[in-house]
């Protein structure tokens, strides 16, 4: 079904709709056990970069999340932190406090400068 859904958003060139594919698509690969790791980091890279081109932040942000969560799940802690930062970063800005609240738990709040 989403197979089918991504050739109908590329016959009818609808970027949008073929970025979100492609990022269901990742979390697909990512979820599954054990995850294919390879082909999830292929699907949310394009998703990403299709989203970076029609500046889709909330889509951007979730390739980040898929990403960072893809990159916890495989003991990649440093691609790990940079991608949760990234996803936590964004969704502070568009005031996505639901979907902080997520990355955050993935990683745990960034760190809070004392004085």
């Amino acid at each position: 079904m989403v197979l089918r859904a991504r050739d109908f958003a590329q016959q009818r060139r609808e970027r949008a709709d073929l970025a979100g594919v492609q990022r269901l698509l990742g979390q697909i690969a990512a979820y599954r056990d054990p995850p294919e790791v390879e082909s999830a980091e292929a699907h949310y890279r394009q998703a990403l970069a299709a989203a970076e081109k029609l500046d889709m932040r909330p889509l951007q942000a979730h390739c980040h999340l898929g990403l960072g969560m893809l990159f916890q799940r495989t003991s990649n802690r440093a691609k790990a932190a940079e991608h949760l930062t990234i996803a936590a970063t964004m969704y502070r800005e568009m005031e996505m406090g639901f979907w902080l609240e997520k990355a955050e738990a993935e990683f745990g709040p960034p760190p809070r400068n004392s004085l």
